[in-house]
């Protein structure tokens, strides 16, 4: 009887493909969890894919390290465990970077152009990146609902001793960072890192974000000194309330 596909399963599928698998082979290694040892010929019935198919995607499976041909009269599937195959790919993938960082070409630093960032994914990549990469300070202005998704980052920094500065509209858990708190600017954010790169733009609107990125001199000069009057204007209205 074919399995009727859930939000759980597309979910599990995508996240499956992420770690190098096919749509079908993701469902088809799924269905040997659920089932348990299969031949192509059940794994066709109850997956709904012709068994032509079913075949390649299980033989793709154990080419890839996610499935193994079992001993007997007839030629069956099971499905290696997902730590095992996870933390294989994780391994195999992190000895290629590790083999790319020390081959690669020397990639020429374009400091002076502009590059557009879009989709929240994207931007959150790079703004992760940034922080890493940061030696000495970093400047932000987030909202405290995006300045959450990378809390775990900016504690790194707070252990490397970088100094942070957040401009925010709540209350941050980071340790050692200097907040000022600001208005709810929603979506907007603003990014220094090391006073030579900027990113700025929005930030939550799913594949709508767009951001900009720079480290053209000039464009961080104006960016930081905006950032410099926000604070000032904020330890002045301070002052005031007191």
């Amino acid at each position: 009887m074919q399995r009727e596909e859930s939000m759980d399963t597309k979910n599990l599928i995508e996240h499956l493909v992420a770690f190098g698998l096919t749509g079908q082979e993701a469902l088809v290694y799924l269905e040997l969890f659920r089932s348990g040892k299969s031949t192509g010929y059940e794994i066709s019935k109850l997956t709904g894919i012709s068994r032509s198919n079913a075949y390649k995607a299980l033989d793709g499976l154990t080419a890839k390290g996610a499935a193994c041909v079992t001993q007997g009269n007839v030629k069956k599937y099971a499905p290696v465990g997902i730590e095992e195959f996870c933390q294989n790919k994780i391994r195999n993938l992190s000895e290629r970077r590790e083999y790319l960082i020390e081959h690669m070409p020397k990639e020429k630093e374009e400091k002076e152009g502009y590059i557009t960032i879009r989709s929240d994914e994207n931007i959150l990549d790079k703004v992760k990146n940034m922080l890493e990469r940061a030696e000495k300070r970093v400047y932000i202005s987030m909202c405290k609902n995006l300045l959450q998704q990378i809390e775990p980052e900016l504690q790194k920094l707070a252990e490397r001793k970088i100094k942070i500065v957040i401009l925010t509209d709540k209350s941050s858990s980071v340790s050692n960072a200097k907040i000022y708190q600001t208005q709810n600017k929603k979506n907007q954010i603003g990014i220094i890192t090391d006073s030579s790169y900027v990113l700025t733009g929005e930030l939550g609107k799913g594949k709508e974000s767009t951001c900009l990125y720079s480290g053209q001199a000039n464009f961080v000069q104006v960016f930081k000194d905006s950032m410099k009057n926000e604070i000032r204007l904020i330890e002045l209205g301070v002052k005031d309330r007191k």
